[in-house]
């Protein structure tokens, strides 16, 4: 894990310079495990993010937005009411643990002053953020709850004391001398960096690994002094905030690790920014497969729905065929008419229509008469025949619908919570699901709100990433003459740069934008279109977000996180 002990100790140190003695003005629970305290200090309003996601836990200082719900939960109000307007006096790792404490000062409902504690415990899944009662040493409440059934050795419930975790017994990397650090460990054993992590505080399984990396094959003074190269760059909070891409996979870390192999390494001044950055689309996208998993099932069933109904009908299709072989046979029992008399259960005749006429059996009703016969095989034909244009009509809806709901699965790829709801509205629009009964007056429509980019040049670039907010955005907010963009025969976002003659760096920037919200977003080399709004049209009873374009070029880009993030206007 990136944010061990010692990234714990970095971030309290970078907490405590920029927040000491600030005041708690704002307090917000935009998720379910994560919280947004808006900070004064020194001059400056800070956003500090703290949360207790199991698998996104950290607490930092922040620069991204974060939608608010309408009703704040229990626990923002509780923490509201003891905590805003109160004044940080102190903010604390404990010991070398991945716990933060953060002392507050406020005064409580009769004016008296009152001292809390805020306790945000980074451990994965166990993760949590605790308000104390300092002077009673009293849990007031969590944001998770932990009853003595599910753990004996540590109750957090509101009114119990608080409990720390149980110490871990392991020696503290500052304080440790080199013949200490080389009797702590087994060195015919082998496996150095796990037991550095088991016998030193503070270490994770990615620091142990770079002090053995940096140590090579020397000799047991040589790991003790890549090992105190580390703790006293640490000890005198010299870091070098590093987000590393290596082997597929994304890191952050204190500083560049040199072990990692084929790595890109991005420099941050922050460790908010870093984890910014790190965490730049991760946790909201795993809210919103949260949020959205019945609706990503629904729409992906309807599309099987459509799939199987393609093969069902491909076979009627094949059935259908056979209209003109009942015509035949209508035509032959017309030609034979006088040869056949009622009761007659086949005749046999000769098939004209073929080289050589061959002979033909042809099956009769016997309670019909012999024009009754005929008529028989021409309405078969008929129905079989009109059957054939419906199915085929049936086919080409059911293929409308794949691309559709084609359309939805990309767009859930890459949507906000906000988007979500717009989505499962379109979906009550256009009649798949239950609109949501709302009891309240009716409010004015609201506007879609469009993702907005600047290009390297400062030009403006929208983009929809739903089909509510495609339609807005090509039908409403566009001009005639701007410029329209959309992946080539591939699902994805309507881009429009708000130029009408934008330079070719800009065309080239939107271009990957809208490759990126595509379903190509993994793709190199991803060819988009692009043209004027004017030669983009909306045929009459589509589908949401579905137009037709003419005059259109193309051409060819790949997507990049980094240039995403880059343009992307805060």
């Amino acid at each position: 894990m990136s944010f061990d002990g010692m990234f714990t100790r970095a971030t309290a140190h970078e907490l405590k310079e920029k927040l000491d003695g600030g005041r708690i003005s704002r307090i917000h629970q935009p998720y379910e495990n994560e919280l947004i305290f808006v900070i004064r200090a020194k001059g400056k309003n800070h956003k500090l993010l703290l949360s207790a996601h199991p698998s996104y836990s950290r607490i930092q200082l922040t620069e991204e937005q974060y939608d608010n719900p309408s009703t704040p939960p229990m626990f923002c109000m509780l923490l509201r009411k003891h905590l805003e307007g109160a004044i940080i006096e102190s903010i604390e790792q404990k010991e070398m643990e991945r716990i933060i404490l953060i002392e507050v000062k406020g005064r409580n409902e009769i004016g008296d002053i009152s001292y809390k504690q805020l306790i945000v415990e980074i451990m994965g899944r166990h993760s949590n953020i605790i308000l104390v009662d300092k002077e009673r040493n009293m849990i007031l409440d969590s944001i998770k709850h932990l009853n003595p059934s599910v753990n004996r050795a540590r109750t957090i419930m509101p009114g119990s004391p608080l409990q720390w975790p149980p110490e871990q017994g392991k020696l503290n990397p500052f304080d440790v001398t080199e013949d200490q650090f080389l009797r702590a460990l087994d060195w015919n054993a082998g496996r150095l960096d796990k037991q550095i992590v088991q016998q030193f505080a503070g270490f994770s399984p990615l620091l142990a690994k770079e002090v053995t990396h940096r140590a090579g094959l020397s000799t047991r003074e040589g790991l003790y002094n890549a090992f105190s190269e580390v703790i006293e760059a640490f000890r005198s909070h010299r870091y070098e905030p590093a987000f590393i891409q290596a082997d597929g996979k994304d890191y952050f870390y204190l500083m560049p690790l040199d072990h990692l192999k084929d790595q890109s390494v991005d420099s941050f001044d922050t460790l908010g920014q870093l984890l910014d950055r790190y965490y730049f689309g991760k946790a909201e996208r795993d809210r919103v497969r949260q949020q959205g998993h019945d609706l990503e099932r629904f729409i992906k069933n309807e599309k099987e729905k459509n799939e199987l109904k393609i093969k069902k009908l491909a076979k009627t299709l094949d059935q259908a065929a056979e209209a003109e072989k009942y015509k035949l046979l209508g035509e032959l029992v017309t030609a034979n008419i006088y040869g056949i008399k009622k009761g007659m259960k086949e005749i046999e005749v000769l098939n004209y229509y073929e080289a050589d006429a061959p002979q033909i059996t042809i099956p009769l009703d016997p309670r019909k008469s012999p024009s009754e016969n005929a008529q028989r095989y021409f309405t078969k034909y008929q129905k079989a025949k009109n059957s054939v244009d419906i199915v085929r009509e049936q086919i080409s809806l059911a293929e409308k619908e794949i691309v559709y709901f084609d359309q939805l699965i990309q767009q859930l790829d890459s949507a906000s919570p906000s988007d979500l709801e717009e989505i499962r509205e379109e979906l009550a629009e256009e009649g798949y699901l239950k609109a949501k009964k709302n009891n309240k007056k009716k409010q004015k429509p609201v506007k879609p709100v469009l993702e907005e980019y600047m290009s390297s040049d400062g030009t403006l670039i929208l983009v929809g990433k739903n089909n509510k907010q495609n339609d807005y955005l090509t039908n409403k907010v566009a001009g005639r003459d701007e410029i329209w963009l959309h992946t080539k025969d591939i699902p994805g976002s309507h881009v429009v740069i708000r130029d009408k003659e934008p330079q070719e760096k800009t065309i080239l920037e939107a271009a990957a934008i809208a490759a990126y919200f595509s379903k190509a977003r993994a793709s190199s080399s991803v060819p988009v279109d692009f043209t004027k709004i004017r030669h983009v049209k909306k045929p009459n009873g589509s589908k949401p977000g579905y137009v037709i374009y003419e005059q259109q070029e193309t051409v060819y880009v790949t997507p990049e996180d980094e240039l995403i993030r880059r343009l992307k206007k805060k």
